[in-house]
């Protein structure tokens, strides 16, 4: 019950945010993202300042041996760039340049009733199928 707490409020802070930094504004983010037009440098603040916390909340809990949740916490264990991390990050720029959505906003812009968030959620939740499909094997 305490993660689903937990779960809950971070969804719904991280939700609201999204919503009064501009990130669930389609058109904002694509004027973020047109730097040989008419550019809107504003979101640069927002990833600024959620750099900042995260460096800040990141260093916090890698001092602590458990989460809030009362378990203990998994970091990633790799530390290198390789090809597919590098092909992945290309994918979601080149998703999140043609539809001016990332996945976080899409699932409010969902829950706002959006008929374009419903097409990218579907669409991430189809890519996201293909690659548990076509890493299976590498699991083995």
């Amino acid at each position: 019950m305490r993660k689903l707490v937990f779960a809950w409020v971070g969804g719904l802070v991280f939700g609201v945010g999204l919503i009064l930094a501009g990130m669930a504004n389609p058109a904002k983010v694509l004027g973020f993202l047109d730097v040989t037009g008419k550019w809107d440098p504003s979101l640069a603040f927002v990833m600024g300042g959620a750099i900042a916390v995260g460096l800040i909340g990141f260093r916090l809990a890698r001092s602590q041996a458990l989460a809030w949740t009362g378990e203990p916490r998994v970091w990633p264990a790799a530390r290198t760039v390789d090809k597919r991390l590098v092909i992945g990050a290309l994918l979601f720029g080149v998703g999140w340049g043609i539809a001016g959505i990332c996945p976080g906003p899409a699932l409010v812009l969902l829950g706002a009733g959006s008929g374009k968030a419903l097409w990218f959620v579907v669409a991430m939740v189809v890519g996201m199928a293909i690659h548990a499909v076509a890493t299976r094997s590498d699991a083995r």
